[in-house]
């Protein structure tokens, strides 16, 4: 139990391995299918959960219908703090990209963990403190910054890997999930990524996408 759900989860590194196995007692281990939800948007004591293995989309539906990605979670990231440490329904729903294994808590066994391990709530601090300053940097890019920058920006974050000589990334989320991710419309991607690669700066592989002059996708995020 305490590999799949709590030993490499960075919040809980901190932590003894005996006390790692101690708080692996309280998590509840969680496998969902490709499409499946974790938890709903609005749903009354929803868990937090904490992902192993896979990758969960976070999704805000608003009153109109439409939808928009708020965050992409992978191994050893988590989501639902809030409706734990506030009570509050969560504002979007968790929905599984592929097959996941991932832990949940309830909100009055998170309560325990917390009052017998308080550095795992400074880890959290530390994560929520990172991701607000993500959120705000996207805002600010969103407001003052052209899609193409955006675009620079998120495939420089992207987690890369050599193909030969060639640098290549793969969208971890389908194009239209990232294109809600950079506050655009899956058109303006499409348009974005045909101009980045008419300058030379990328092209497409298959489903990922060589990065060929680093320096100029650089020189264009800083802009």
């Amino acid at each position: 139990m305490s590999d799949s759900c709590v030993a490499r989860v960075p919040i809980f590194s901190q932590l003894t391995p005996e006390q790692q196995d101690a708080v692996a007692l309280l998590a509840r281990p969680v496998r969902v299918k490709t499409g499946d939800r974790l938890f709903m948007q609005g749903e009354r004591n929803a868990p937090l959960i904490v992902v192993h293995r896979g990758a969960v989309k976070l999704v805000r539906t608003a009153a109109d219908g439409r939808e928009r990605v708020v965050r992409v979670l992978h191994e050893g990231e988590f989501s639902g703090e809030a409706t734990l440490l506030t009570g509050a329904r969560p504002e979007h729903e968790a929905v599984a990209l592929e097959d996941v294994e991932a832990c949940s808590f309830r909100r009055e066994d998170f309560a325990k963990l917390l009052a017998e391990h308080p550095q795992v709530g400074l880890s959290m601090m530390g994560v929520l403190s990172r991701r607000l300053q993500e959120s705000q940097d996207l805002l600010d890019q969103v407001t003052s910054r052209s899609v193409d920058v955006r675009i620079a920006n998120y495939l420089l974050s992207l987690e890369a890997e050599p193909v030969g000589d060639d640098i290549r990334v793969t969208f971890p989320v389908l194009k239209k999930d990232v294109a809600s991710l950079l506050g655009t419309t899956p058109e303006s991607l499409s348009r974005a990524l045909k101009r980045l690669t008419r300058r030379g700066l990328i092209t497409p592989d298959g489903s990922g996408i060589i990065l060929l002059d680093m320096d100029g996708l650089i020189a264009l995020a800083d802009e």
